[in-house]
């Protein structure tokens, strides 16, 4: 018999699982409903799972049910809750987007999948068991490759899919093949069981370390992290931009939190090992993503790229809680609260980029070169503000929330005392000053160099009311960043005290 509490752990997401059959099979009906109905169905369900986690992390308790598989604290119901309204939010844009290109002729299947794919980020956030976690990827990646191919019509987004498929499909198998290995060392799926047994000594350390060697490569593919980022450029590129802008926010903050469920809640032992590959990581992802997103001329592969390097970012959090293989729980906290509020500034700043190129973006005109920009001040000094926001946050240019975000994963860097860590939060800041070419070079583009086009930009009163307070968000919580950070700061320290 199932207790009370464990079915308080995994409420939102059978909500979640209810309303995508309810909105499957709402599709099936009245083609007058299937637009606008799904639609309001969509956004009703995302606002109440997003209001109750935002009620479960405030509450601050952390729950363990369905035998210990699944848990709910405080950091996953914060990281759910902002991947809700963050799916809210790209629905938002991508819904005249996708209008226009036949995506939602038959209504409710772009919906039903984003559904699907915010199950698969919650399972995933809330795992506390490998085959949990496993189940909550696929459910994510399958719906994440439905959507890729949704424009059926389309040459590049099936390539885009198939390509995203097979890459996908092997990285899943890196991820489960090491965590038969995991298994085979330690006699445990469960995660906490697992850091008691590799704790105690009682494992077998070769198979051990090649386990977490494949499973590390699986998140880093999950990640995008180099050198398995070959799957970012083509698939952002390739995707419709609607889908690349659910692809590019959500499913990042199930990454982190499935990294620190693995490498920090269940292979903190290893931190030594893990903490190297990190390192290594880091660097090339820094190098590649900044190096190679300079030549780019193509809007979606340049912010394709530079997701490669703020994961390089992110890495240098995750990797600055342990110092010379010895954890402190103080340094630990500075610097997961620190990744923690990387990831999500992050998300915060790549849904209103990736929304004014959907807004320009028009039947028969996809927007995606930076020259597609030029001029926009002219003819819209409002969107031309909120990319520019966008581009001085991605770039970490005071008083942005970008700038406070890579701040503070420095300032973790820096508080460990490795000269190693110094070492890379110097490279860090070489790397960012080399990737602020590229954004400053669309600002450029939007001021001072001649629009293409004269016409009006027209959009739904939905799309600009929250295209604008989404900037005015990154604005402001650059100016007053201790909010957020604290959250973060919060979050992390029940997660680690629990």
């Amino acid at each position: 018999m199932i207790d009370n509490i464990s079915w308080l752990a995994v409420y939102p997401e059978i909500i979640l699982m209810v309303m995508g059959c309810v909105i499957v099979l709402a599709d099936l009906g009245v083609s007058s409903f299937r637009r606008t109905g799904t639609y309001v169905l969509t956004m009703l369900t995302l606002a109440v799972v997003a209001i109750m986690q935002a009620m479960y992390a405030a509450n601050g308790n952390t729950v363990y049910g369905w035998s210990n598989m699944v848990v709910s604290d405080a950091m996953g119901n914060w990281l759910k809750c902002f991947a809700t309204l963050s799916m809210m939010v790209a629905l938002v844009y991508a819904r005249p987007y996708s209008a226009d290109r036949g995506m939602l002729r038959h209504g409710g299947e772009l919906f039903s999948l984003a559904i699907f794919s915010l199950l698969g980020i919650f399972i995933m956030i809330s795992s506390n068991h490998l085959l949990v976690l496993y189940l909550g990827l696929e459910l994510l990646t399958l719906s994440s490759y439905a959507m890729v191919a949704l424009r059926r019509d389309h040459e590049a987004s099936v390539e885009a899919a198939m390509k995203y498929f097979v890459l996908g499909a092997m990285a899943s198998g890196f991820l489960l093949y090491g965590m038969s290995m995991i298994y085979g060392a330690t006699g445990t799926l469960d995660i906490g069981e697992i850091f008691k047994v590799i704790d105690a000594g009682e494992t077998k350390p070769q198979i051990l370390v090649f386990g977490l060697v494949f499973l590390v490569a699986g998140l880093a593919f999950k990640l995008g992290a180099v050198p398995f980022h070959m799957w970012i450029p083509d698939v952002y590129h390739g995707a419709p931009t609607s889908i690349t802008l659910i692809l590019g926010s959500a499913p990042k903050l199930a990454a982190f939190a499935v990294v620190m469920r693995l490498l920090v809640d269940g292979l903190l032992p290893l931190a030594a090992d893990w903490q190297q590959m990190l390192a290594f990581m880091a660097i090339a992802s820094l190098l590649i993503g900044n190096l190679v997103g300079v030549v780019q001329t193509n809007l979606k592969r340049m912010l394709a790229y530079s997701t490669i390097s703020h994961m390089g970012f992110l890495l240098l959090g995750l990797m600055s809680g342990v110092v010379n293989g010895e954890v402190d729980t103080g340094t630990a906290q500075t610097a997961y609260s620190a990744a923690m509020f990387y990831v999500v500034t992050y998300v915060l700043t790549a849904l209103p980029a990736f929304g004014i190129i959907l807004l320009l973006a028009r039947e028969g005109f996809e927007s995606e070169e930076i020259a597609d920009l030029a001029g926009l001040n002219q003819r819209s000094p409002l969107y031309a503000a909120i990319m520019t926001i966008c581009m001085f946050s991605l770039a970490g240019i005071p008083p942005l929330v970008g700038f406070y975000a890579k701040l503070s994963v420095l300032e973790a860097l820096v508080a460990t005392g490795s000269s190693f860590n110094i070492a890379l939060a110097v490279f860090a800041v070489l790397m960012s000053l080399i990737g602020a070419f590229y954004y400053l070079r669309v600002v450029k583009v939007m001021y001072f160099d001649k629009p293409l086009t004269a016409g009006p930009i027209v959009a739904p009163m939905d799309v600009r009311s929250v295209l604008s307070f989404n900037g005015l968000l990154v604005l402001i919580l650059g100016i007053f960043p201790g909010g957020l950070m604290g959250l973060c700061a919060d979050a992390i320290v029940r997660a680690l005290t629990s």
